[in-house]
């Protein structure tokens, strides 16, 4: 009686058992998870709150990696320091490239005093709905090569996933609908060049090349913005908002922390575009 229950509760845990799969940001957990559903079991890498630029794993999340089937990379820094050290702890691990295919931009920014052009691309790859729906691609074609059993499962959340993207995005157009082509916003780190080329838009930065403005640079920022009337600076909670706070005060604007790594992804864009609409 004992080794049939034993038995009953093995094949129970094989039949009902998650792959592990593990991702970088919280806006990939958001797209692994609509797709994998409760087939999946979604390890964040780069916990709320923290820069995928300087990010350590904890202890624990190494015994996550351990024992992942799958890891979806999205090209941001982190990745560029741990993914080797990933690999080596488990050789079986998958490593799948979610920005494949997709052509990265160079951080660019249209400044008052200078047009700066970094030499490194923009990984912020998933803030343009159609890059989205490319990046859910490949983690439904992971999923079903990974685990072939449940591939309706998997196509049924793929194209109901796509079909939220799709409707983000055309919502997202009506309410730029009356904003002229090359609308700027302003942005303390740019974060938002994907989206603002999706939509015609420019992204006004306070901070250059990774540096807060100088005094010139402010007081031409300060007179561009009341140009273009900005009616809002968009700032990330995982930077200072100090320079934003006083280009707010002296502009009478409002200060919006928005994060592009808000697992949060549709409600992200729609309060974005009402913003700069001026809703």
């Amino acid at each position: 009686m004992k080794k049939m229950i034993l038995f009953s509760l093995l094949v129970n845990t094989l039949l009902f058992a998650r792959m592990h799969t593990v991702v970088s940001i919280l806006p990939e957990k958001t797209f692994v998870t609509a797709i994998g559903g409760d087939k999946v079991d979604v390890t964040l890498m780069v916990l709320p709150g923290n820069s995928p630029h300087t990010y350590e794993p904890k202890p624990s999340q190494m015994k996550d990696i351990a024992k992942a089937k799958l890891y979806f990379s999205i090209g941001v820094e982190f990745e560029n320091v741990w993914l080797t050290t990933f690999k080596d702890l488990n050789e079986k691990m998958q490593i799948i490239d979610l920005s494949k295919g997709i052509q990265k931009q160079n951080i660019t920014t249209k400044h008052p005093v200078e047009t700066t052009v970094h030499h490194a691309k923009d990984p912020h790859i998933w803030t343009s709905p159609t890059n989205v729906k490319q990046i859910a691609t490949h983690i439904y074609d992971a999923l079903v090569l990974a685990d072939q059993e449940n591939k309706a499962y998997y196509k049924v959340h793929y194209e109901t996933f796509i079909k939220e993207v799709e409707e983000t995005d055309k919502t997202v157009r009506n309410i730029l609908s009356k904003q002229p082509k090359g609308t700027k916003f302003m942005v303390f780190h740019p974060s938002w060049g994907y989206f603002a080329k999706a939509y015609g838009l420019i992204q006004l930065p306070a901070e250059l090349e990774g540096k807060s403005p100088k005094p010139k640079e402010l007081i031409a920022l300060i007179k561009e913005a009341k140009e273009e009337k900005i009616s809002a600076i968009f700032t990330q909670p995982e930077f200072s908002d100090a320079i934003a706070k006083v280009l707010a005060n002296e502009l009478h604007i409002k200060v919006i922390k928005v994060s592009p790594l808000s697992p949060h992804w549709s409600e992200n864009l729609l309060n974005i575009a009402h913003a700069i609409a001026g809703e």
